[in-house]
């Protein structure tokens, strides 16, 4: 999701290059300004509040500001991102802004800030209030708009230059020009977004097919916690034969020696664009495991592809599988398979249902070729990806 907060000083421009920006990267416009005008206009609980304190001559607070907000975004479940124009104003609000999409398990992208110097600031709302017909649009008003911003917004300049997402572009030359420099940030920014995706299904699913599919699709790592274990067992290493003895049993391999594998393999993929994880999170506790893997690195889960198959259809799978060299210790007796589709269904449906409310799974039938099944895969994960940037 491509989310961008616009800065500037009045007169900067920003509502010009909102318009580019919107209209290319398809976000929807979030300024607090129209928002509020929009309440007072429909008359809705908030709109009321906001017009009272604005009769009054005060400033309308952070409580509604964020109101309002997050019923604009909670609105647009299907946006591809969102455009903030002139917000964040202050420190308080970066903070508001970063807990609202931290509720959408996403974050801000860039803020971009056109720079304009103060002279060429006032020039330009002098040069509008000649035909903006807008009582407030004095000299006096319009110096101390230009203060007042430089005061308040610097903590809030700070506050993402701290994170490395403020970029300054000078907002002085031609339309074009200047939107060229924003589309170069973007870009930028956007190869840095992760595409990470979670594979779901009983054994014998044909997760790990497809999953490679999709990380050569997307050219993604892809990490099946099955191999680093069937690794760690090859080298005959401590965690291998402490592996091993679980897996004789047919139980699942304590979250400990998971994590610690998966978080080694996330660090020596830095550059990475993003990650397929294929047999974790099996449980809800490792589901928040992962979100919390992920957010280290800035990023979330982004689709969740459950794929089913007819329980029958499984136990013939995983029987043919165990007279292979991919068979998993748990193939070799049909007791200790049905043990594991048990497992699976009273410990793994939970996270199914975890991803489900966030709106990211994707349920697909497993029956049929692998290439039939893929078949079904591209469309849902093209529009995953294509929401992930």
């Amino acid at each position: 999701m491509l989310n961008i907060a616009l800065f500037g000083a009045p007169g900067a421009g920003k509502g010009t290059q909102s318009e580019l920006l919107m209209k290319k990267h398809n976000l929807v416009y979030i300024a607090t300004g129209d928002i509020l005008r929009q309440e007072i206009a429909e008359g809705s609980e908030l709109g009321l509040s906001a017009k009272s304190i604005i009769e009054a001559g005060g400033l309308v607070s952070d409580e509604i500001i964020v109101q309002i907000i997050e019923k604009k975004i909670i609105t647009n479940p299907d946006a591809a991102g969102f455009l903030f124009d002139g917000f964040p104003r202050t420190f308080v609000q970066a903070y508001i802004l970063e807990g609202l999409l931290l509720k959408m398990h996403t974050s801000l992208t860039c803020l971009l800030s056109l720079e304009v110097s103060p002279e060429e600031s006032f020039k330009r709302l002098m040069n509008r209030a000649k035909t903006s017909g807008r009582s407030d649009d004095t000299e006096d008003v319009i110096k101390n708009r230009l203060r007042e911003y430089e005061e308040k917004t610097a903590p809030v300049a700070q506050f993402y230059k701290d994170q490395e997402l403020y970029f300054p572009i000078i907002g002085e030359g031609s339309i074009e020009e200047i939107n060229a420099k924003l589309e170069e940030v973007i870009e930028t920014e956007l190869r840095k977004v992760l595409f990470n995706v979670v594979l779901m299904g009983y054994p014998g699913a044909g997760r790990g097919t497809q999953a490679r599919n999709l990380a050569r699709q997307y050219n993604l790592v892809y990490l099946s916690t099955g191999e680093m274990l069937k690794e760690e067992i090859k080298k005959n290493s401590a965690v291998g034969k402490a592996v091993q003895a679980i897996f004789d049993q047919g139980d699942l391999v304590p979250d400990e020696i998971v994590i610690k594998l998966i978080e080694k393999h996330i660090e020596r993929n830095p550059d990475a664009n993003g990650f397929i994880f294929k047999g974790f999170p099996r449980t809800l506790v490792q589901a928040y495991i992962l979100d919390g893997l992920l957010r280290r690195v800035h990023s979330s889960v982004n689709f969740v592809l459950d794929i089913q198959c007819p329980t029958l259809e499984l136990i013939k799978r995983l029987d043919e599988r165990g007279k292979t060299d991919r068979r998993m210790q748990y193939d070799l007796e049909t007791s200790t398979i049905v043990h594991r589709l048990e497992q699976h269904e009273k410990i793994c449906l939970p996270v199914v249902d975890y991803y489900g409310k966030e709106g990211k799974v994707t349920s697909i039938n497993g029956v049929g070729t692998p290439d039939e099944v893929w078949e079904r895969i591209v469309g849902p994960s093209k529009q995953a990806w294509r929401k992930a940037r």
